[in-house]
């Protein structure tokens, strides 16, 4: 007599009815708990450990206020730099083949790799006396030693490759037939980039502009070489450290991690939706 398929079917074991834990997930999951608390700890005591009068004290302070506000202003103005140049390069990288394209990606990430201190360094050396293009300034009576434009040169130097990835990125996911199709109706380069491009790859555009100021925002290696004063934010909370210690370097650490974390706040919600471009 053949089985009946009731038959056949197997039994299930005791316990099976209990949901196995998948050993990966919780490796994944101890991985992030601990990489959480690898970040989160030390922030958060640097937060915690001062009390509200010092932070009342150190906020209140013009030095402090005028230090934060220099920090936004030359990283703000980085930013603008880039977008005015980077954007049409950033357009030429996504929409371009050309030989030797790698080594211009290559050398236009260059100064996320290069020690910062050689940055200030470097553009010093451009902009001495002694070399061409020092003396070009310097008949153009501009100072790159000691001043707010020699903050935002460096801040634009180490600023300019999170731009230009971001946008070319944002630029490489807009479909090139809708612009073959705006210049096959008569639409002029600029139109086909201002009414079809721009809409699409906005959000990439505003990604890069905050990335590019929050990573300006938080130079000091190039800064301090360039230009101790004005003070921005990074030299004071050093110069306050090796001053006068952590006591009177915290608050101000507060207050530039406060920055730090509005922009990221607004880098998350400007940040290309999935399933779209915009």
């Amino acid at each position: 007599m053949s089985k009946t398929t009731d038959d056949a079917l197997p039994l299930p074991s005791p316990g099976s009815g209990r949901r196995r834990v998948d050993p990966f997930m919780g490796i994944a999951l101890a991985a992030s708990a601990i990489i959480m608390a690898f970040i989160l700890l030390p922030l958060v005591e640097m937060v915690v450990q001062p009390s509200l009068e010092d932070l009342r004290e150190t906020w209140s302070d013009p030095d402090v206020i005028r230090a934060i506000g220099m920090s936004l202003y030359t990283s703000g103005t980085a930013a603008l730099i880039a977008f005015v140049f980077g954007t049409p390069f950033a357009y030429l990288m996504a929409r371009k083949h050309f030989p030797g394209k790698r080594l211009v990606e290559s050398v236009v990430d260059l100064p996320i790799m290069i020690p910062h201190p050689v940055v200030g360094i470097a553009l010093l050396s451009m902009a001495g006396r002694h070399h061409w293009f020092g003396r070009i300034l310097d008949q153009l009576n501009i100072q790159i030693m000691g001043t707010v434009t020699g903050i935002v040169c460096v801040l634009t130097f180490v600023g300019l490759p999170f731009y230009i990835n971001a946008v070319k990125t944002g630029f490489e996911a807009v479909p090139a037939r809708l612009e073959t199709v705006s210049r096959s109706l008569g639409a002029s380069p600029w139109s086909t980039f201002f009414r079809i491009t721009l809409p699409l790859a906005w959000r990439s555009m505003l990604v890069g502009l905050i990335m590019c100021m929050a990573r300006a925002v938080s130079e000091f290696g190039a800064v301090v070489i360039v230009a101790y004063h004005p003070m921005v934010a990074p030299v004071m909370i050093y110069e306050r450290f090796t001053a006068y210690g952590l006591k009177y370097s915290q608050p101000v650490a507060v207050g530039l991690i406060m920055v730090c974390l509005v922009l990221f706040l607004l880098l998350r919600w400007a940040s290309p939706r999935k399933g779209g471009i915009a």
